[in-house]
């Protein structure tokens, strides 16, 4: 059912109404498969990138982006620029990025991991090292669009770990590029940058042509190890096609907020919470969930009362009435059965003890805790990363960290007799799957 007043349309389901199961995986379903068109039209900017170089992204962001470049150092930001556009935001917005940026670095310095090695009795010894990758490349949605949360979360735990050189593209569609992303893309040597994000070298080039000049790279722009950040459904495909060449963090799909709440709330902060991740585009998905009617009856009133206020009213109205939900469940068991098989982006618990749920949560990207945790905090200055695994893959995926911008490797340094008894154990391995040359290998090495 679709309950509708004042032009705020939304699906009011239960668990109980029959055919809810069906009804719900239609809803939270999201198909990231790019249409033949745009795989197409990826295919060709990627070999075009990838056979031309430079010249390609001249032509590329002089047809998409509507530029008029002639020479490729046009599209690099010089370090006068990120100066100039640092010096140009106001010093309120300035202490607000810093701040910002502070609390995702000290955050993110808890995940560093160090190289571990154990030693066993015969001398053999065997362990871990942990690496930084050499160079990663981040994209970052330009234009009129202002995203420098974006540069923030997913500059700050490269840097973190250890990475030794930051590559950033923003696309500059009509040459407008906005001075907060500018401003905390300050050199990683730069004065302030260490009090910011910094990164080493800025390219004003969007779309499929950016990540294809990551992936090969060309006479200017450097081939990088990994490709993060987010990009629309272009974007999202050149990553798809480039992954194995490169390593990437994820191919996300809309975003999602999922509130659980006991009743409670003020109403009113519940639906500005769900209105702040439907605002993002039409595809976002805001479900509220609760074992109290009345209390999601009076939910439904605060997003009428409030919509008309919004900003992006328009956007929030369709979105909330193509993918959104109210949903009622028996009680919080099944609240947490829903949790945990839409595996939100980020879940809201708004309710009196939410560490008590924390156990029986198995698959969610972020987790804010109380009635005064909103989503929105995570988003810019909490501290935790805001790439977060959307579409139910945080059944299998993590958020951005440190982690994913490091490598393992193995080390094994067998001492004399730990050689010759691992030897006798390979040996038989190796010829039960009729590999002789593994076997004698290993034999070679045991001393009786």
């Amino acid at each position: 059912m679709t309950v509708s007043a004042d032009n705020c349309a939304i699906s009011k389901l239960s668990t109980r109404d029959e055919g809810f199961t069906q009804t719900l995986s239609d809803l939270i379903a999201w198909d990231m498969v790019s249409d033949t068109d745009v795989e197409d039209a990826v295919i060709a900017i990627l070999r075009q990138v990838k056979a031309q170089g430079d010249q390609a992204l001249i032509e590329l962001t002089n047809r998409f982006d509507r530029r008029q470049v002639e020479e490729i150092s046009q599209l690099v930001i010089g370090q006068d620029q990120l100066q100039q556009a640092l010096e140009s935001i106001d010093t309120e917005t300035r202490n607000a990025l810093e701040i910002a940026a502070e609390r995702i670095r000290n955050y993110h310095n808890h995940q560093e991991q160090p190289s571990w090695r154990y030693q066993e009795a015969d001398g053999t010894v065997l362990g871990q090292q942990i690496t930084p990758l050499d160079r990663v490349g981040i994209y970052v949605p330009g234009g009129k669009a202002s995203y420098p949360s974006s540069v923030l979360m997913n500059c700050i735990p490269a840097r973190v770990a250890g990475v030794g050189e930051v590559i950033m593209m923003v696309p500059a569609p009509d040459g407008e590029l906005s001075p907060m992303v500018l401003a905390i893309g300050q050199c990683s040597n730069c004065l302030r940058a260490a009090a910011i994000a910094g990164v080493d070298q800025v390219f004003t080039i969007g779309g499929a042509q950016a990540i294809a000049a990551l992936a090969y790279g060309t006479e200017t722009v450097p081939k990088v190890d990994k490709i993060v950040g987010p990009g629309n459904i272009y974007v999202a495909t050149a990553k798809r096609m480039v992954f194995g060449l490169v390593g990437l963090d994820m191919v996300a799909g809309p975003s999602e907020i999922m509130v659980v709440c006991d009743g409670d709330t003020d109403p009113d902060w519940i639906a500005m919470d769900l209105f702040s991740q439907a605002e993002h585009d039409e595809d976002a998905q805001a479900i509220f969930v609760s074992w109290d009617a009345g209390y999601i009856a009076a939910v439904h009133s605060s997003m009428t009362k409030l919509l008309p206020e919004m900003e992006r009213s328009e956007i929030i109205r369709q979105s909330l009435e193509r993918r959104g939900a109210l949903i009622e469940v028996r009680d919080a068991d099944e609240a947490i059965e829903l949790i945990n098989r839409i595996a939100p982006e980020h879940l809201e618990l708004s309710i009196s003890d939410p560490e008590a749920w924390l156990p029986k949560i198995r698959h969610a990207g972020a987790i804010f805790m109380g009635r005064h945790t909103a989503e929105a905090l995570g988003d810019y200055c909490a501290g935790p990363n805001h790439v977060l695994p959307t579409s139910s893959t945080a059944r299998f995926s993590s958020p951005l960290g440190v982690y994913d911008f490091q490598k393992r490797s193995s080390l094994i340094f067998c001492s004399e007799q730990g050689a010759s008894d691992l030897g006798k154990v390979a040996s038989v391995l190796g010829r039960g799957e009729s590999l002789t040359a593994h076997a004698r290998s290993a034999e070679y090495r045991i001393r009786d």
